[in-house]
């Protein structure tokens, strides 16, 4: 039997959603805890990758098992034995050709930015100095969903079979003392949200035009572009499947 768990965690203590060796993962510390209540071996399959220090307000996974899973119950005691940076907030059996990772239809980034010092945001939030033209940043986004081809903003040496990416939505807004770029994608590449937030800073601080950023798409490599922002200030926010919730 299938069963899928939506979660959400906070990333500051972990490298990342991926296992791997000698080093603090959520999907490490999930398999491990879920193997102990399950009583057999459980590995997880997530809807995708984060990196060292980013968050996930949303998060899911599916996983196989020989048993029927008491899933309230089970919820209740993964709560007990799971780190506090993780919570459960969901548990269900899925039919057993669901995938979490291929079945996402669209995902949705944040990236947050403070421009006061405020000690409550220092995990959560990248303090960006001086004056940002939001205007200009904003009109180099609108450019994002008139491409496919995101090679210049992926890591590099990365195992993908292209780099085409459906941009559907990409805004930066002022929230409170919070500046926060919102962008939604059929997929992301690695390092891919980070590369686009550190590039469009660039022309925040009129050191790019949007004339040069529109060169910078179009060259697919990924030193023209700007470097990547600190993971810190990185939530992925929304994982959606169609006809599952």
């Amino acid at each position: 039997m299938r069963y899928l768990i939506q979660l959400s965690f906070k990333g500051t203590n972990f490298h990342g959603w991926q296992k791997q060796l000698n080093v603090k993962t959520v999907q490490q510390e999930l398999d491990e805890k879920l193997s102990l209540l399950v009583g057999e071996n459980i590995e997880t399959l997530g809807c995708g990758r984060t990196d060292a220090g980013v968050h996930s307000k949303q998060f899911f996974a599916h996983f196989d098992s020989q048993k029927i899973i008491d899933t309230e119950n089970t919820i209740l005691k993964l709560h007990k034995f799971l780190s506090k940076d993780i919570a459960i907030h969901s548990l269900q059996k899925v039919d057993e050709k669901f995938h979490a990772r291929f079945d996402a239809d669209y995902r949705v980034y944040e990236y947050w930015i403070t421009q006061k010092a405020n000690p409550f945001l220092n995990e959560f939030a990248w303090f960006v100095y001086g004056g940002l033209d939001i205007d200009a940043m904003n009109d180099a986004a609108k450019l994002l969903l008139t491409h496919q081809d995101f090679e210049c903003f992926s890591k590099v040496h990365t195992d993908v079979n292209n780099f085409l990416c459906d941009i559907t939505f990409a805004e930066w807004k002022l929230t409170d003392d919070k500046l926060i770029f919102t962008i939604k994608s059929n997929r992301f590449l690695r390092n891919m949200v980070r590369a686009i937030v550190g590039t469009l800073i660039e022309v925040g601080r009129n050191r790019l035009t949007i004339e040069l950023f529109k060169k910078i798409l179009e060259s697919k490599n990924r030193s023209e572009a700007g470097q990547s922002v600190p993971a810190h200030g990185l939530f992925l926010t929304e994982v959606h499947y169609p006809n599952l919730f």
